[in-house]
């Protein structure tokens, strides 16, 4: 069993390969997601294998709705063992602060969070949220997009979940909560 466990909310979609990465380096992660059971992709454990990694943690599916918060972190608590280390969450911003609420008395005390914000999410006025558990240092990661050839896209799976696992790096290690933009997005959106 994993010393470390993270609790990865929106982890079977773009942040597949954050969870993946976190179970390669032995963490337990626990998904809550509305699709069915995640499996460690075969394609991404080929591309663990082929940097080095064997997947050695294990990842637990939970069944969740944003809209019922306070179920989703009833269900979360059945399944851990002990506070969770780390929190990534990337929850679309209706449901953000009752699901952030409700999943924080899951933390350890002072666990590091990295919250996901896609620009959509962003104000124009405001700029980019402000974090919502006071007691958890958060590192936030804005999803931009790409131009290239007169055209632009949306950041792909991997392009996303490499810059949110450069968060968690930040965040394991201490560094101060920061904003970091992934891609291109307005110069109106990281303000604060």
């Amino acid at each position: 069993m994993s010393e470390r466990t993270a609790l990865v909310l929106g982890g079977t979609g773009m942040l597949q390969g954050c969870a993946d990465e976190l179970v390669a380096r032995g963490w337990r992660v626990v998904l809550p997601c509305r699709r069915a059971r995640p499996e460690l992709g075969q394609a991404a454990r080929a591309a663990l294998r082929r940097r080095g990694h064997t997947p050695i943690g294990d990842s637990c599916w939970v069944a969740a709705d944003w809209a019922r918060a306070q179920e989703l972190a009833e269900r979360v608590r059945a399944e851990l063992d002990r506070p969770a280390d780390l929190l990534v969450a990337w929850v679309h911003a209706s449901y953000r602060e009752p699901v952030l609420k409700a999943v924080e008395p899951l933390l350890a005390p002072g666990a590091p969070v990295v919250e996901v914000h896609d620009i959509g999410a962003i104000s124009p006025t405001r700029g980019v949220p402000d974090p919502l558990l006071a007691a958890h240092p958060t590192q936030q990661v804005v999803l931009g997009f790409v131009r290239h050839a007169g055209q632009t896209r949306w950041l792909t799976h991997e392009e996303a979940s490499k810059g949110v696992m450069e968060a968690v790096h930040r965040a394991l290690e201490g560094k101060p909560p920061s904003v970091h933009q992934l891609g291109e997005v307005d110069t109106w959106v990281v303000r604060r």
